[in-house]
């Protein structure tokens, strides 16, 4: 067991372990276990947290970003852009809509999507003759859509994005999976907007460890647009239009309405742990700012970041990430490999080199605990065991050399 764990999920439940099993209870009283009220109460408190309209709650994040893009009208055979530096499930999503994932390279400073990428990316692209959409150089099919990933908690830089979409009629879908309750300022709308309020749609993930966790699997659609929120409903229960009948041929991807209470329960408190997160970075950007060896996570002005991750960069990570456990302290990588070199999209031909940033954060990435409850003397334990560390490498060059 690990003196410092890398995350504690533990703590948060004890301490609303009255609130969540009364949500138990209630339920085993009205045996209410698939929909109704209590995912409709959570559903609109969680739109009125994203600043929506709508909140679809669904099984996963998985299906939250599969039934958006199947929802907006992504086609087979469709191209949809992401980055390459996530999580396989934004890359699964796209798939299993029968469309192809297609990388941009990520923002070094931020690791999400690049702008200036994604312009370059299409500008090289010749222009559909019928749709004016652009067709993709690697398959020569219709880019119809975008999925940009708010990763870390720190949110992607929107404005430009959005804009590019426009100029080529793309549809923009939010990776909000590890954002709940990010904030971007946006200068076309002059104001701060919510992670997943963008979008024509985003998905989060509510898995347990997320900003806001369920007790098990559970993700949500958030968007402004009714007529979208109608079709993923449709969707997530085999595509009734109402009870055995089928408009379309749908999925089980409903959410459980025990993870829906449990979900309502926490989500009152979301605000505070994101304060709580925002304060446990703000310690560690302290403790490290004069370990010269030790890249620490950037924040945009015009973002801020639920820190959903506290991720630095160090060399040589295998060793201090050995050292750290060594001392009882737990580290995680997000992630060790891109997604255009994972074996699962061998397929998609893409080599070494391709996305010259992403794999030069991949190797030096690592991720240190950060949870709410994390206190100041734990992280000074981090801290010290992550200086004697790089302590010991610094010795073993001298000494090479």
């Amino acid at each position: 067991m690990n003196q410092i764990p890398f995350l504690d999920l533990a703590t948060p439940h004890q301490e609303l372990k009255d609130e969540l099993t009364a949500v138990f209870h209630k339920l085993l009283s009205t045996a209410s276990f698939i929909g109704g009220p209590v995912v409709e109460d959570f559903e609109a408190a969680f739109a009125e947290f994203c600043d929506t309209k709508h909140c679809v709650g669904v099984g996963s994040g998985t299906d939250a970003l599969r039934f958006a893009l199947m929802a907006v009208g992504v086609q087979s055979g469709d191209v949809v852009l992401t980055v390459p530096n996530t999580f396989i499930a934004t890359g699964e999503a796209i798939s299993q809509v029968d469309a192809v994932p297609e990388f941009v390279d990520v923002d070094e400073r931020y690791s999400t999507m690049d702008p200036e990428q994604l312009r370059k990316h299409l500008a090289a692209c010749i222009r559909d003759p019928q749709s004016g959409k652009p067709l993709s150089t690697r398959t020569g099919q219709l880019i119809t859509a975008i999925v940009p990933v708010h990763l870390y908690g720190h949110p992607v830089d929107m404005d430009p994005i959005l804009q590019i979409a426009e100029e080529y009629g793309l549809i923009v879908i939010e990776d909000a999976c590890q954002a709940h309750g990010a904030e971007y300022f946006s200068t076309r709308k002059n104001r701060w907007m919510k992670a997943g309020s963008m979008g024509v749609a985003a998905a989060f993930s509510f898995y347990p460890g997320k900003n806001l966790g369920a007790c098990g699997e559970a993700g949500a659609v958030t968007t402004n647009d009714p007529a979208l929120a109608a079709k993923i409903r449709m969707i997530r229960d085999h595509g009734q239009s109402k009870k055995y009948y089928h408009a379309i041929e749908g999925y089980n991807g409903r959410l459980d309405t025990l993870q829906a209470g449990m979900l309502k329960v926490k989500l009152a408190h979301l605000s505070q742990w994101n304060a709580q997160r925002r304060a446990n970075a703000a310690r560690y950007d302290a403790l490290l700012s004069d370990m010269s060896e030790v890249g620490l996570p950037q924040q945009a002005d015009w973002a801020k970041s639920v820190y959903h991750l506290y991720v630095v960069r160090v060399d040589n990570r295998e060793d201090v990430m050995a050292y750290l456990n060594g001392q009882k302290i737990g580290t995680g990588i997000h992630y060790p490999i891109p997604l255009h070199l994972q074996d699962a999209y061998r397929h998609l031909n893409y080599q070494e080199g391709d996305f010259p940033v992403s794999e030069k954060l991949a190797p030096q990435i690592l991720s240190l605990p950060m949870y709410p409850q994390l206190t100041a003397e734990q992280q000074q334990i981090v801290v010290r065991g992550l200086r004697q560390a790089i302590a010991l490498q610094n010795e073993k060059l001298v000494l090479v050399s």
